[in-house]
Formats: structure tokens, sequence, C-alpha cells
């Protein structure tokens, strides 16, 4: 059987970002299910605000394509996908946009996803996820799962050593992790 490769990351890059710490738990559920897991963070790959003069004029900024190299050489990924106004995050959007310019193919083509969001508010990041999963699955061409794990009032959701510390979030989250490895070892084999 094939050891899945799985990359998580964030669309958040803020020094405690609560999606941040779910992916973080992400990646270290991820790990003990045997997968090979990579966590990156968006603000190693800077980009500016996509603009089409901009791609013109000098093409596709080099982080975009290393950020398209990282999706490429994975088989699954986990987004923990912040919900900003009612959406998810620009950051992540603009980054995903980048990526995808200049393309023949879907970027996200062949790929197999799992969605997480950590919020404040009693919803969970709902509205973000189901932003996002039409832009991944419509747009990108992802395989996006459906058990997404929304973690409402995650201002106080995550113990001390970063695990859940509520049952139903913790339970979403290994379901998750757990098809996401499943389906990744499909794809990788």
């Amino acid at each position: 059987m094939t050891t899945p490769n799985i990359l998580v990351f964030s669309g958040s890059a803020r020094a405690g970002s609560l999606n941040g710490k779910l992916a973080d738990l992400a990646a270290a559920e991820l790990s003990k299910l045997e997968a090979k897991v990579k966590r990156i963070s968006l603000k190693d790959f800077p980009l500016p605000v996509y603009d089409g003069d901009f791609e013109r004029e000098h093409g596709a900024p080099p982080e975009a394509l290393a950020f398209r190299s990282e999706l490429d050489s994975h088989h699954g990924i986990f987004i923990a996908c912040p919900e900003y106004n009612s959406g998810y995050a620009p950051m992540l959007k603009n980054t995903l946009d980048w990526a995808s310019r200049g393309l023949s193919r879907p970027l996200l083509a062949g790929k197999i996803l799992s969605l997480g969001s950590a919020s404040p508010s009693w919803r969970g990041g709902w509205r973000g996820l189901i932003q996002i999963q039409t832009a991944l699955t419509v747009g990108m061409g992802a395989t996006v799962l459906p058990d997404m794990v929304p973690v409402p009032h995650a201002d106080k959701a995550f113990a001390a050593d970063g695990s859940l510390s509520e049952a139903a979030p913790a339970k979403m989250l290994q379901a998750a992790v757990t098809r996401l490895v499943r389906a990744a070892t499909q794809a990788a084999s």
C-alpha cells in the first residue's frame, strides 16, 4: 500500500491563528495515521494581490509557482479555512488564484481535499466552508470530502496541549482525517 503525501495549511498566516491551531492539530492526527504530512504556511508564499496587468507584464510570481508545486506533489490536502465576512479568507483566495494562472487544467484536478474551520462564532465557519468548497470543486476541479470540520467557539475550543476540548469537533476531525488518508491512499495507488 502506498503511503499518501498530505499537505496541510491554514488560510490564515497570522500568529496565534485559530485556524493555524486547527491545521497543526490536523497535521498531528494525520501523522498518527501514518500519512507523510507536510505542514506549510501561506506566509512562506508572499504574493501581491492578483492583477491581470501585473501578470501580463511580469508573469506569475515565483512564490505562486512554488505553492503550485506543493499542491502538485501531494495526494491529499487539508485546509483550515478562516471565515471572513461570511466568506473565505482573502489571503487563501489570492494564493489559490495566483497558483491557478497559466494552467491548461484545473489547479486541483485529481486532488482529494478535506476542509475545516475554527471560528469564535457559534457557526464554526460554516459559511466560509460552503463558499470555499464550491470554489475548490467547481472552479479548481478538486474532490472535496463531505466530512468538513467546523469548530465553533474556537477561541475557547483548544486545550493547552493543542487538542480540541469538546468531543463533537474532535470526533469530526478524526473522521475527516481518517477519510482523507483513505481517499488519498487510493488516489496514490
